[in-house]
């Protein structure tokens, strides 16, 4: 099914998986952190397979539940702070480096009249910081957006202020995107080339989820 750019008066782009080839980065940035901060092996892998199975969601939720359920100690801000200041230095090579979407530029020069945006599961301010680096930045004029805010939050604050117009698409390569795409009332297209979800051909299947490998087929 070809996706009709031109009605969407917003574009909405999750980071990891869609815009960036940053989901194995990510990944291995939770073990490593875990395992630098004492944990065992089994400690950060069950960090891995959470952070895995909750794609989108932001890592200070991932942190809480690491600390409360896993090493089963205190969650106290200071102690999510050490965690997510090591995450964020495992971090950065990793995403100056990873690949940037085949596509990209063109499928901007094709949606001129819609506003683009990011909403990421990523930290904010890094991500922000990440995109000017990489010269990023200037493409997505409705802005960079990640956590502490979670996506429902920002969608149903950017959609108030008229920054996300309706109809508007979510382009996304997790459960959470096209959950959250659905709660605020956005169409959504699933990308798989560089998702982290195992079944995703039966999600999207089960529930009518329009599927392409990546942004370029966007253009096809």
């Amino acid at each position: 099914m070809q996706t009709d750019l031109k009605k969407y008066k917003s574009i909405v782009f999750d980071c990891d998986g869609v815009v960036l080839d940053s989901n194995a980065v990510k990944t291995q940035a939770y073990f490593r952190t875990a395992k630098n901060l004492g944990a065992t092996n089994s400690q950060a892998q069950a960090l891995v397979d959470y952070h895995v199975r909750l794609g989108g969601i932001s890592r200070y939720h991932k942190f809480d539940y690491y600390l409360r359920e896993i090493v089963q100690q205190a969650s106290t801000p200071a102690a999510i702070q050490v965690l997510l200041d090591e995450f964020s230095r495992e971090l950065q090579d990793g995403l100056l480096h990873c690949q940037i979407a085949q596509g990209l530029s063109a499928l901007r020069a094709a949606t001129p009249h819609a506003n683009w945006m990011i909403l990421s599961g990523g930290d904010q301010q890094e991500i922000r910081q990440l995109f000017a680096k990489r010269n990023l930045t200037a493409l997505f004029d409705g802005g960079l957006f990640g956590s502490p805010d979670n996506k429902d939050t920002v969608l149903a604050r950017e959609i108030a202020s008229a920054n996300v117009q309706l109809p508007a698409l979510f382009i996304g390569d997790s459960r959470y995107d096209y959950e959250a795409a659905s709660r605020a009332g956005l169409d959504f297209v699933f990308l798989s080339d560089w998702t982290e979800v195992e079944d995703w051909p039966d999600y999207c299947q089960a529930r009518q989820i329009q599927v392409l490998p990546n942004l370029a087929a966007l253009l096809n």
